[in-house]
């Protein structure tokens, strides 16, 4: 039996969207999925645009087999924007990938239909004629060990807030939609972000080694807080805010404020569902905006 399809009209684009009542999380169908994806666009598609997209595909949903997506399908439509991206040391052999850039709606949609369930982007952006800009971001990724938790990874956010603010910097919190923390840092477009973040974390762990890590040996987390750091090598990725999460129930990499940051009891408070998520932005607004807007040279 063919499966159910429905043919739409997204900003113009007509779409075919299939199997639309198919549970990707148990208890939440594709047709949600797609849903929470529309009413989030306005928030969500301006920390996508002009970045090119790897997304995390899950065809028979979250307790189904999963792959990462960075090439462009063969029956990806004409007027989906993509971009020519060199993916040197790549597990395809190839020197090159052709990456989707989800600048828009019905970009978006599309993907949503194909159980792209998560949305990762790099901290760089690719211009329209396809130049690779340098890093317009820095990210540090929180990861607690356990028995350390997203509470503990809460207090480390702070310690780096403090750090980077002397050297004049904001940042921006977001869960990360599992059991960790990220600050986005923005600034002027730099190549040296990878370096400078390495700086910082180990700054931080030299300061508070009893709590922070710096290295990546995972032997070495127990009961720690590893400050990733390597999330800004030009090849990698970091969930997008307000994508979702894969997990038994769906959640959200969600930005909050820091008065919500540091009033976290329990890691219980730092979950959120799709439906909070659109509530709280309905409430805040996009809490990521700032780092829209650019920031300084990096020191």
């Amino acid at each position: 039996m063919s499966p159910k399809k429905v043919s739409v009209e997204v900003d113009g684009r007509e779409l075919t969207l299939s199997n639309l009542d198919k549970n990707l999380f148990p208890e939440f169908t594709k047709g949600e999925v797609i849903d929470y994806y529309v009413k989030i666009a306005p928030v969500l598609l301006p920390h996508l645009k002009g970045r090119p997209a790897t997304r995390i595909r899950y065809p028979d949903g979250v307790n189904g087999n999963s792959f990462f997506e960075k090439n462009a399908p063969r029956h990806t439509p004409d007027w989906i924007r993509t971009a020519t991206i060199p993916t040197p040391g790549s597990s395809t052999g190839r020197s090159t990938l052709d990456f989707i850039v989800v600048d828009d709606l019905p970009t978006l949609v599309w993907c949503a239909n194909m159980a792209a369930l998560e949305l990762h982007v790099p901290q760089w952006k690719v211009g329209p004629r396809g130049k690779l800009h340098s890093p317009d971001l820095v990210v540090f990724d929180l990861d607690p060990g356990a028995p350390a938790t997203i509470v503990d990874a809460c207090e480390v956010a702070v310690l780096l807030r403090d750090v980077l603010a002397e050297d004049g910097l904001d940042c921006h919190p977001k869960t990360s939609g599992k059991k960790g923390m990220h600050l986005y840092v923005p600034i002027k477009e730099s190549d040296g972000t990878s370096e400078y973040a390495k700086r910082a974390a180990e700054r931080l762990a030299e300061a508070r080694p009893e709590l922070v890590i710096s290295k990546m040996e995972r032997r070495l987390r127990k009961g720690k807080v590893f400050v990733d750091w390597s999330q800004n090598n030009p090849a990698k990725t970091t969930v997008a805010p307000y994508s979702l999460r894969a997990a038994d129930s769906p959640s959200v990499s969600m930005p909050i404020t820091w008065d919500e940051l540091e009033a976290v009891q329990k890691p219980d408070d730092l979950v959120f569902t799709p439906e909070e998520a659109l509530a709280r932005v309905e409430e805040h607004g996009d809490l990521l905006a700032p780092i829209l807007e650019g920031g300084p040279p990096l020191p």
